[in-house]
């Protein structure tokens, strides 16, 4: 049986054909739909498993690893940014390696298309001295699974699997094999030699983490293919990741497929040791194309006859795309390109949704702080930036410790600046309670707006700790996070409804007034996000508002709210409401100076 899936599907279809007992993960593009999907398919076939969104990425990875420590098959899914987050415990679980197969899937973003960095996981990878297989679409992104899990338990490490963007959200059809329901029974031995490991355990554990991976180097289910093998020829190319698919297409369409030797790795680390003598003995020129890094490349070691990345043969910066790769080989085998890239194509740029509340707190805090720094966070609330009323975003939760560094910058001033920090409830969850505790202990002075819309809206629409149920729809307990801001120690902490956008805009004014002699002030702006239908609140608003014939057409609604419902009519005389658009949440009728809507 065949089934058309997205890459992410697939790849959750195969963590359940590989008996995976435990899945955990935190929402980020593109990796989002891996959990979400594995979540659906254990419903639908009754799988006995447990599926977890964790606060964080480094607290999923803890949850599953400690699951492959019992001997289960686990697996956290994250993209590569979220990676970052749980650098920590992938290095040191490198070292005490697994009992389980533990599989590390980190989706990569070359372009990128929605992160902060276009890195390669591959190369976290190599630095925590794991394997890494890099599939090249969804239907080898699950089978990679499968021999993810054999080669963890092989070796008793974790494995990583990193598909990039191309591969999560392509569609292919996919043969549907069994599902596994394995039967083992989790068992922790105790071995703190191991398991908790001093210092000089460590550089034991070290030394056997080597020789895993020169065995790895020679493992040879993961070993490179020729993908054309009756192929010979003093020039070859070697590729890797969704690269091997676009390659192997070019060079059928351009003439290259019964001249020039293909190679795919799919295990980028370790490279495999006899490939590496294969190539460099075999070949006078060799080309490797593979994103984002030339980590193939500097493998194979050879400057005088390998090119890529490293060399400027390849593109350093962006996405690979495939009028990219026929460049790169035609200039490699010497050939005039033909290709025509694509040309730009204008588009608008992103804003938030019509009757989002987050535009209603940033005009809020525009008016009540019109000359303060706005720093603020990873979310659908960057988009702020539009509306003037966001100036930083660094990382997930920065909005509060930059906020702070702000303060401390300005405090010798003889009118220090107001700071405002924006953060999401998922983002405040995720990395803003340690920044605010910190916060709370230096005095420092500022504004903290939590922007709550009771989901991770941004990455479509998984839950919060304050929600109240799990990624199947399970009920949990639900986190409060007045109480848990009080709990952090600030005292002034005060709810609004973004809606009432003068109430707002009265207790911001009051919370600056506040946090001046004081410290740090939070205000939860609260009001669930339009796009969530699994919301509890009744998200009901009223009619469309009407543009009264006072409205001159000065634009100040359109320049400074920029909802996507308002409209500047073609003479430019007046603004005009788009009924399909408007969402009738009513925050205009605040917005404009003339009062022409109502």
């Amino acid at each position: 049986m065949r089934r058309l899936m997205l890459g992410n599907e697939a790849i959750a279809r195969g963590l359940l054909e590989s008996g995976c007992a435990v899945a955990t993960s935190y929402p980020g593009t593109p990796a989002s739909e891996i959990l979400v999907s594995v979540a659906a398919m254990r419903e639908a076939e009754a799988m006995d498993m447990h599926v977890q969104w964790a606060v964080n990425e480094k607290i999923a990875f803890e949850i599953a690893y400690a699951g492959a420590m019992t001997g289960l098959r686990t697996a956290v899914s994250m993209k590569q940014v979220g990676l970052n987050v749980a650098s920590d415990p992938l290095m040191s679980a490198a070292y005490m390696g697994t009992k389980g197969g533990f599989v590390v899937i980190s989706a990569d973003d070359p372009g990128p298309h929605s992160s902060q960095t276009e890195q390669d996981s591959r190369m976290m990878a190599m630095m925590a001295k794991i394997p890494v297989l890099d599939p090249d679409s969804p239907r080898q992104a699950k089978e990679m699974v499968g021999l993810a899990f054999s080669l963890s338990e092989a070796f008793e490490i974790p494995v990583m699997v990193r598909p990039t963007t191309r591969v999560c959200h392509a569609r292919q059809d996919v043969a549907l094999d069994p599902l596994m329901k394995m039967s083992r029974q989790p068992v922790f031995e105790r071995d703190p030699a191991r398991w908790a490991a001093t210092p000089k355990f460590r550089h034991h554990l070290h030394g056997e983490l080597e020789g895993k991976l020169a065995a790895i180097a020679a493992y040879e289910a993961t070993a490179p293919t020729q993908l054309n093998p009756s192929v010979k020829g003093p020039q070859a190319v070697v590729v890797s990741g969704v690269a091997a698919a676009h390659t192997t297409e070019i060079m059928r369409d351009i003439g290259l497929w019964e001249t020039l030797p293909l190679y795919q790795v799919r295990q980028p680390f370790p490279l495999h040791t006899a490939f590496i003598a294969q190539v460099t003995a075999q070949h006078d020129a060799v080309l490797v194309i593979e994103e984002t890094t030339g980590m193939i490349e500097m493998q194979l070691g050879d400057r005088q006859r390998v090119t890529g990345k490293l060399t400027g043969a390849v593109p350093r910066v962006g996405e690979l795309t495939p009028e990219a790769i026929e460049q790169v080989l035609c200039d490699f085998v010497h050939r005039p390109c033909t290709v025509k890239t694509p040309p730009a194509v204008p588009g608008r740029r992103p804003t938030l949704c019509a009757g989002c509340p987050h535009r209603a707190s940033f005009f809020a805090i525009k008016k009540a702080a019109p000359r303060a720094i706005y720093t603020s966070d990873i979310g659908c609330y960057t988009l702020g930036l539009n509306l003037g009323a966001v100036d930083t975003v660094l990382c997930m939760g920065a909005a509060i410790s930059q906020a702070a560094g702000f303060y401390h910058a300005f405090k010798g001033e003889a009118k220090p600046r107001d700071v405002v920090a924006t953060i999401g409830d998922s983002t405040f969850f995720h990395a803003g309670l340690p920044a605010l505790v910190d916060a709370v202990a230096q005095g420092v002075r500022f504004v903290l707006v939590i922007l709550d819309n009771r989901t991770t809206a941004m990455t479509g629409n998984q839950p919060t700790p304050a929600s109240g149920w799990g990624a199947c729809g399970e009920p949990l307990h639900t986190v409060d996070i007045e109480k848990l801001v009080r709990g952090c120690g600030v005292d002034y902490v005060r709810e609004a409804n973004p809606y009432e956008t003068d109430d707002l805009i009265r207790v911001l004014k009051e919370a600056l007034v506040y946090c001046r002699e004081s410290g740090p002030a939070v205000v939860i702006s609260r009001y669930p996000c339009l796009l969530d239908k699994q919301s509890s609140v009744d998200q009901t608003v009223g009619a469309p508002p009407e543009v009264t014939d006072d409205c001159d057409g000065c634009g100040y609604c359109v320049q400074h709210f920029e909802c996507p419902a308002i409209m500047m009519a073609e003479d430019e005389t007046h603004v005009t409401i788009d009924p399909v658009l408007c969402t009738g949440c009513g925050v205009c009728r605040t917005v404009c100076p003339k009062q022409s809507i109502r």
